[in-house]
């Protein structure tokens, strides 16, 4: 039997002043080629974040993207460091070797919650996270993957929009 590549993730995006991590399962296909979190056009992230943050992102440069994100308190990572996969379907991970969640959040002194962008990084990360669950909101959301067809765009949104409650005016925000 032939084995599936193996597929590894990026570090995370973060800094003292992340209120908010963001943790996706593992970058597909498109993303990996880009060299980019979400990097794939046709996947929603980045309006949904939109609609979080009320700020333009998609028509910014990727490092300008990021730039925005950290500027309102997001942080992005993934669950799964690397695992093989054929494809971009987290369906098709296997093996997977996990992101160590505990001891990034340990270094994150602003952190108020941890959002998990589909079933696949809450299942596998809301585990990892679980001793931290004491003093972090964890948060499931639908996936923003163009694969998950089961919501509308408008529907993702209206999930998505819990967010803004952790990132309200009334935390500390940096500008």
């Amino acid at each position: 039997m032939t084995t599936s590549p193996r597929k590894r993730g990026f570090p995370p995006v973060v800094d003292a002043r992340t209120r908010l991590l963001i943790l996706g399962s593992l970058p597909g296909e498109a993303s990996l080629a880009a060299g980019e979190y979400y990097g794939n056009p046709r996947n929603a992230f980045w309006r949904l974040l939109e609609g979080v943050l009320d700020e333009a992102l998609v028509p910014l440069p990727y490092a300008e993207r990021l730039a925005v994100l950290q500027r309102h308190g997001v942080g992005l990572w993934d669950v799964v460091a690397e695992a093989e996969r054929r494809g971009s379907l987290d369906s098709s991970i296997l093996k997977p070797d996990a992101n160590d969640l505990l001891a990034l959040v340990e270094t994150l002194p602003a952190l108020r919650a941890v959002a998990f962008n589909g079933g696949t990084a809450a299942r596998l990360g809301s585990r990892l996270l679980a001793p931290a669950a004491d003093r972090l909101a964890l948060i499931a959301l639908p996936s923003s993957s163009p694969a998950h067809a089961a919501r509308s765009l408008a529907q993702k949104a209206a999930a998505w929009s819990v967010l803004t409650s952790v990132l309200d005016a009334r935390s500390t925000r940096s500008d």
